[in-house]
């Protein structure tokens, strides 16, 4: 769960919210969403422990065009754009040591906002990440998994120690909490909530990894809950943790559309020297989220596509290395295209595609709790169905104010799910015909 958002968003939320207390907030209710699916999501787990996930889920709740658009949806929001969005956040953190790997810095710029696309040292740095990645993955994943263990467990590290020194050492200033910034929206507070709501989705994206492997778990019905509950309660405090400690080192006018927050509040409470070595801590710290990423995604397309729910030849497997290369190659290309798209509008593309299939997996609740045989969790029981519907309505309502504020950046998701319901239709059910009736 600990990945780039936490890294990135708190400037954007400071532009938008412009006040202390409301940003802290909308962490809270991020948490408690993420908790309400979590519990849902346990229950599909316990279920249905086989690998996949919403893939799983949704193909029984749906049927196999949804759980093949899930997997394609996967593929570009899931995986691609957030290797380049973690990228483009380790080139802004890079962006301490050399001003032109940040992303203000672009030598070409095309358009603005949401319709704008951006050229320079930031993307050249992200591509060049993206690809160590790539080729490493392609020479097998041993090496991979113990430089992963090495990344994972300095980043956790550096930031409790960045929390525990802010306090303790920084040259911070309370008043800061009192100090609000004119607001860069002039959206309605509740409906910027929504769409400010997209970028702590993503900070929170990672509470459902545990039911992937609800199968090797003993007791599911009673340890996958306390897993999920335990996992987002401890990130949300985390959370919240960092976010005091950034308000307490800059007031929250310097703060606002800040990209590398982290390096910011690091100069503030310690001075450059020490910032320096913060910012590249934290740098070192999304390279980890990078790796898993470019290690995971086409593992996932290797499962689908040997099971004939994918495109065929993300299950081709290299004779040499004995990985998926032709998947890892073409994530990672996707990734790299991908860089171009301003910061901001990367972050609500990936919050919106995956906050509706979130939204749809934990609706099949409705479904499957009619059938026989459904094993219904105690935690999701309680005060039914307050859980999922809690969930449901906080995402519908993001869905809605995301369409009306966002209309291209929403256009954009509908069109990779709708292109992954064409796909599947037009070329995987035809493939899967074909081969039913071959004698």
């Amino acid at each position: 769960m600990i990945g780039t958002g936490i890294f990135t968003t708190s400037g954007f939320l400071a532009g938008d919210l412009g006040d202390a207390y409301l940003i802290l907030f909308i962490w809270v209710i991020g948490a408690i969403c993420a908790l309400a699916g979590a519990f849902c999501y346990s229950e599909l787990g316990v279920n249905f422990p086989s690998s996949g996930g919403e893939y799983v889920y949704l193909t029984r709740a749906y049927g196999p065009t949804w759980g093949f658009m899930t997997g394609w949806v996967s593929f570009f929001a899931g995986f691609s754009a957030p290797i380049a969005l973690t990228s483009l956040a380790f080139s802004e953190y890079v962006g301490y040591f050399f001003p032109g790997a940040r992303q203000d810095a672009a030598v070409f710029k095309i358009g603005a906002g949401e319709y704008g696309i951006e050229l320079g040292g930031a993307q050249v740095v992200a591509c060049l990440l993206i690809g160590f990645f790539t080729l490493l993955n392609f020479i097998g994943v041993r090496r991979v998994a113990r430089l992963q263990n090495v990344l994972t467990a300095s980043k956790v590290l550096v930031l409790l120690a960045f929390i525990f020194l802010g306090f303790a050492a920084g040259s911070g200033n309370w008043e800061h909490f009192h100090q609000p910034a004119e607001r860069t929206s002039s959206v309605w507070i509740p409906a910027q909530y929504a769409i400010s709501l997209f970028f702590i989705y993503l900070s929170y994206s990672g509470w459902n990894a545990a039911t992937y492997v609800a199968e090797e778990l003993k007791q599911p019905s009673r340890t996958l809950p306390i897993a999920l509950a335990t996992g987002t309660l401890l990130v949300a405090i985390l959370y919240v943790a960092l976010n005091v400690v950034f308000i307490y080192a800059v007031p929250l006018e310097d703060m606002k559309g800040v990209v590398a927050i982290g390096s910011l509040a690091a100069s503030h409470l310690f001075g450059r020297e020490v910032a320096g070595i913060f910012s590249a801590l934290m740098a070192l710290s999304l390279m980890s989220t990078v790796n898993a990423m470019v290690t995971i995604g086409p593992r996932v397309y290797y499962a689908m596509a040997k099971n004939g729910a994918f495109i065929a030849r993300a299950a081709e497997v290299n004779q040499r290395w004995h990985t998926p290369v032709i998947a890892i190659a073409c994530q990672g290309l996707c990734a790299m295209v991908m860089t171009v798209t301003p910061f901001p509008d990367l972050l609500l593309y990936i919050g919106f595609t995956l906050n509706f299939f979130a939204v749809t997996s934990v609706a099949s609740l409705f479904i499957f709790r009619k059938r026989p045989g459904w094993q219904k969790l105690p935690v999701v029981s309680f005060a039914w169905p307050l859980a999922p519907v809690l969930f449901i309505l906080v995402g519908g309502w993001m869905i809605v104010f995301g369409i009306t504020l966002k209309p291209l950046i929403s256009l954009a998701a509908a069109l990779t799910v709708a292109t992954g319901a064409i796909v599947y239709r037009s070329r995987i059910r035809h493939a899967q015909g074909a081969r039913s009736e071959r004698p």
